[in-house]
């Protein structure tokens, strides 16, 4: 009993001590965010996105009930990747009767063989908005690339109920986020969900791109933030969370820009244990269908896992689901303490 309570203890503590609680909004420049963000219309400004994204898809996103659309960032060249998500867990369309979307971000291509690949591949599937943003790698080019991506929900999808930001190498467990989003018993709104990061030092490294000086960022925390692996944000998050990004430019990572932006904004995170973060979680099919993701998934993985849990079929019980949580938990700290071999093998 002891060792389940410390295995999962952590867990709930966080859930509960994470949640965000009412705030009344004083601060003008809070309240003159929301307020921006609430007025904002880009719909004039369709016609002119040529500049901004070399593929704009304009019509991907035109189911108005649409619950979730996810936006998987990914890197120009690699095709192989997304087929495999494409295969996998984008490949559907409702959730509980609810319609959901996956389309694919990319950056800028880095050669114009690559582009030419790119567009053939974007006419075959018409799942891909591209923007022009600069190198990923940076910091610039990923919170540029994050900004291009709010701007096109919020003028092209302005709908969808809510958006979940991941990266190709994640497997995403829609039915479970769907189904939680479903079960919110508050407006959904001011929804900044995922796992998250508390009392994370800026970085005072002055030889590092990302350095923050005390003169430019005084406090000793950053602003709680959720891991940019996978988190979700209702759709006046993202509006607001847009508005207050013209004010943010620290060279920090696109997920800590956001988290500057949502405080900017007046948005207080929302944590869950059910996010992964950045680890990948030892494969069990019930601590799968459990879980809202595992980070670090290469193309063949993400197929093997997939194939095998649409074998393993229906529910979990909640037995089998508890068993499941420990021992991929388990089995992913040991393979964190390098205690199993590490060869990529998939466990079942």
């Amino acid at each position: 009993m002891l060792f389940h309570a410390l295995l999962f203890g952590a867990d709930f503590v966080e859930e509960y001590l994470l949640q965000p609680t009412p705030i009344v909004y004083t601060d003008g420049m809070v309240v003159s965010v929301r307020e921006k963000a609430r007025k904002l219309d880009l719909s004039a400004a369709k016609e002119n996105l040529s500049q901004a994204y070399s593929i704009t898809n304009p019509e991907a996103c035109r189911n108005p009930d649409l619950l979730l659309l996810t936006l998987v960032f990914s890197s120009p060249a690699n095709i192989t990747q997304r087929d495999a998500v494409r295969r996998t867990w984008a490949n559907q369309t409702l959730i509980q009767g609810c319609p959901v979307k996956t389309l694919f971000f990319i950056g800028a291509s880095q050669t114009s063989d690559t582009q030419e690949v790119l567009l053939r591949e974007s006419e075959h599937y018409g799942d891909i908005v591209q923007g022009r943003s600069a190198d990923d790698s940076s910091f610039h080019g990923s919170r540029e690339r994050t900004v291009l991506a709010l701007r096109w929900i919020i003028t092209f999808c302005p709908l969808a109920r809510f958006v979940l930001l991941t990266n190709e190498a994640v497997f995403v467990n829609l039915p479970a986020i769907g189904s939680y989003l479903l079960g919110l018993h508050r407006h959904p709104e001011d929804l900044y969900l995922g796992r998250v990061i508390q009392n994370d030092s800026p970085n005072r490294d002055s030889n590092s791109p990302g350095y923050l000086p005390p003169s430019v960022y005084p406090p000793k925390h950053l602003p709680e933030y959720c891991d940019g692996t996978a988190y979700v944000l209702s759709q006046d998050v993202v509006r607001k969370v847009y508005v207050a990004s013209a004010a943010i430019l620290l060279p920090v990572p696109a997920d800590v820009f956001v988290g500057l932006c949502a405080q900017k904004a007046g948005v207080t995170p929302a944590h869950s244990a059910r996010f992964p973060g950045e680890k990948h979680i030892h494969y069990n099919a019930c601590c799968y269908k459990y879980l809202f993701g595992s980070a670090r998934m290469g193309s063949q993985e993400l197929e093997t896992i997939w194939t095998h849990l649409q074998q393993r079929g229906g529910r979990c019980s909640l037995l089998k689901t508890y068993y499941g949580l420990v021992v991929c938990k388990v089995r992913t700290y040991l393979d964190k303490l390098s205690l199993f071999s590490g060869n990529g093998e998939t466990g079942f």
